[in-house]
């Protein structure tokens, strides 16, 4: 017992890292499975076709693409506007201030089925096309305020003697800002940078709202959900979990390396 209550915050973080990751574990184990029929839901045998022609049912490439591109630029324009806001709201005092900080917690807060409607209502009275652009669009609204969170509070746990120590040594303001104030702040930006790409490239509710003929992935699956659902799915989906576990990793392999270097 006293081994237990010792353990027991271990315990539980190893039982909830557990059950979120086994959803995964089954998207993995399936994406080897060899189905018989349409529907991948049963085990039938193990088999490494899926793997060997990941793109091997018609429109999965397309959509594939699709959406890392909206993701990328999405990425790009919510952690651009993101980060300057960020540091306006945590920098400077305006009218208003308050007014935007509540605003911004809005998208985040609000259901995405009001959101996309919303959006979609919008780009119907404005008389613009549903497509890429009114997807890539929604997705850079609602992930800024995601970035400007993340920001934000990397921004206010910020030291602001060592710009003011950087400008004694006759630095110019463009020179604090690259040298001192971006790497301090980068990886705040990284954490929203991440969380907004993870946010585009996985919505679908929004996106559904503002896609007109334009397929992304998760509108594929969701697609293929009703018509069949081949492995290829499967091995999709665990080929992104892998790559976001080893970017979590090599960041952490980073930032481990920093800390040794720094206390040597």
């Amino acid at each position: 017992m006293r081994w237990l209550r010792n353990n027991a915050v271990t315990l539980f973080g190893i039982l909830a890292l557990a059950y979120m990751t086994l959803p995964n574990l089954v998207v993995l184990l399936f994406s080897f499975n060899n189905p018989n029929g349409k529907f991948n839901y049963t085990w039938n045998g193990f088999t490494l076709d899926a793997w060997k022609d990941p793109f091997g049912v018609a429109g999965i490439k397309d959509s594939l693409i699709t959406s890392l591109e909206i993701a990328v630029l999405s990425t790009i324009g919510a952690t651009v506007l993101g980060t300057a806001v960020a540091f306006a709201l945590g920098r400077y005092r305006f009218r208003g201030r308050g007014f935007t900080n509540t605003l911004l917690f809005l998208p985040m807060s609000m259901p995405e089925v009001v959101m996309g409607a919303s959006l979609g209502t919008l780009f119907l009275n404005m008389r613009i096309s549903f497509g890429f652009w009114t997807i890539l669009i929604a997705h850079i609204m609602f992930c800024l305020s995601f970035v400007v969170v993340a920001v934000k509070a990397r921004v206010l746990g910020m030291d602001p003697k060592l710009e003011e120590a950087a400008q004694d040594l006759y630095a110019s303001p463009t020179q604090t800002f690259l040298r001192v104030t971006l790497p301090i702040a980068a990886p705040g930006i990284g954490a929203g940078a991440l969380l907004a790409f993870s946010l585009s490239f996985d919505d679908f509710v929004i996106t559904n709202f503002n896609s007109g003929d334009t397929v992304t992935f998760p509108m594929f699956v969701w697609g293929a959900a009703q018509r069949g659902t081949p492995p290829q799915i499967n091995v999709i989906g665990s080929a992104m979990f892998f790559i976001a576990v080893a970017i979590v990793i090599v960041g952490q392999v980073r930032t481990n390396r920093k800390a040794k270097q720094k206390a040597s």
